[in-house]
């Protein structure tokens, strides 16, 4: 709605309304997306190993996201002197969810599969709410023929097992499956860390498909700047986000929490930084690990949907910046 809706119609405060993402109108009909953005839920959490439940993180990022529901005026940004999130900037709506089939692995994935096809079909960006962080696989897989695509994944573990007891799609597998695909070109994958983020063979063949790895701790030795500059350039980039790439003390609400994690702004600033590099050219991205019944206090949602929503105003306001040079 335009801002004299705002000042005349309905006050819409936060806690009214249906928990759409960002109170964005929906869309069920994949057939006739017509948006910038499409926000997809993919609540599969049967790849999870330990602390189930992230099934109910699109929900839960939902919920929290209509907090962050400017669709009246934009968000301001005082540090920034920029008004992110404009209507004229980017359109979202939410497509629901992919349909999930209890104990099917292979069916729910294909679902997953079909519905980011759509959504890439209809020219919007997939914005993916997990899930576990197997959802990964079928999402990237959907971007065949769309490369070459640099993954940028935040994360405490690598991700990177092949196979275990027959196990492909786990959720410790996803940028492995990731690296066979032959769109994709390379990966950085920051705030590995610590005692449960993999075994030195997943390393190895990691960096041998063209990861480059840095911890929590590197990441803040090297800065935001010394960061990018380590991200190849001149490809389009997928933002796969963990929540447990951050610290538990924000985030503890997932399956799987480590310590010694990142904190806001540290993300937020490189997701910035590199919208800015590549003129907005992240064509997609998936946040995962969300399992709210581990966070009363609902501060990992908040932290989730805050975290999307700055993304998706920086993604934007890039490119139409770049479309104005």
């Amino acid at each position: 709605m335009g801002n004299n809706n705002y000042e005349t119609g309905r006050l819409n405060l936060p806690f009214v309304g249906h928990c759409t993402f960002a109170k964005s109108p929906v869309c069920l009909n994949w057939e006739e997306i017509d948006a910038d953005v499409a926000i997809l839920g993919a609540p599969n959490d049967m790849g999870t190993q330990w602390r189930a439940g992230s099934r109910f993180g699109p929900r839960g990022i939902r919920e929290a996201s209509t907090l962050f529901s400017f669709g009246h005026a934009g968000a301001y940004d005082h540090e920034d002197d920029a008004l992110y999130l404009t209507q004229d900037q980017v359109r979202m709506v939410d497509v629901g969810d992919a349909d999930i089939v209890h104990t099917d692995m292979v069916s729910s994935n294909a679902n997953i599969e079909l519905a980011v096809r759509k959504i890439l079909a209809s020219g919007a960006m997939p914005v993916v709410l997990g899930g576990d962080h197997s959802i990964h696989a079928p999402v990237i897989k959907a971007y065949a023929g769309r490369g070459p695509i640099h993954i940028v994944h935040f994360d405490a573990h690598l991700d990177f097992v092949d196979e275990r007891h027959g196990v492909r799609y786990g959720h410790g597998s996803p940028l492995r499956r990731a690296s066979e695909m032959d769109h994709i070109v390379g990966m950085t994958q920051l705030g590995i860390r610590n005692v449960s983020s993999s075994n030195r063979s997943d390393y190895d063949a990691a960096r041998a498909a063209g990861s480059n790895i840095l911890s929590v701790r590197d990441v803040r030795r090297l800065g935001t700047e010394a960061v990018l500059a380590q991200i190849p350039e001149g490809c389009n980039y997928y933002l796969t986000i963990d929540i447990d790439g951050f610290d538990p003390s924000i985030a503890p609400g997932t399956g799987t929490p480590s310590h010694g994690g990142f904190q806001y702004y540290e993300v937020l600033e490189i997701i910035q930084a590199l919208a800015k590099r590549s003129g907005g050219n992240i064509i997609g991205m998936d946040l995962v690990e969300v399992a709210p019944a581990y966070d009363p206090t609902g501060v990992t949602s908040i932290l989730a949907a805050q975290l999307l929503m700055n993304s998706i105003g920086f993604i934007f306001y890039e490119r139409k910046q770049a479309l104005s040079r």
